[in-house]
């Protein structure tokens, strides 16, 4: 297993929650990161992503504000810090790593991807 995600869980409305998602160093070196996210008999939508690095972030319009996505390379880790949660921020979310080292919200870039972890959002 390459990516493992974690921190998942039952939130009320406004609360928050902090996903984490450890790579194995060779699936984390050097590539850029991303969320993605699947509610039930959706698609899976971007999120949030992040370059190598860390200098650039990118947020889609609907958690901009709200979720910060952030990373340690040391630990070869992404995080993706949400508050103020909604209902409909309910969904199995995914991290993945892509095949580039900057920002990329194209789905097809990303080529690793974790198990997913379940967040509810009840109102």
């Amino acid at each position: 297993v390459q990516l493992q995600a974690s921190g998942g869980g039952l939130v009320r409305a406004g609360g928050s929650l902090r996903l984490s998602c450890a790579a194995s160093r060779r699936t984390f070196s050097n590539n850029g990161m991303g969320w993605f996210r699947q509610a039930p008999g959706k698609e899976r939508e971007f999120v949030a992503a992040i370059s190598w690095s860390g200098s650039s972030t990118y947020y889609a319009d609907s958690v901009k504000g709200r979720f910060t996505i952030s990373r340690d390379n040391a630990k070869n880790t992404v995080y993706l810090q949400m508050n103020s949660l909604k209902p409909e921020d309910t969904a199995v979310y995914y991290c993945a790593a892509s095949r580039y080292a900057a920002v990329t919200t194209v789905i097809t870039s990303y080529g690793y991807w974790g198990q997913g972890t379940l967040v509810t959002v009840s109102s």
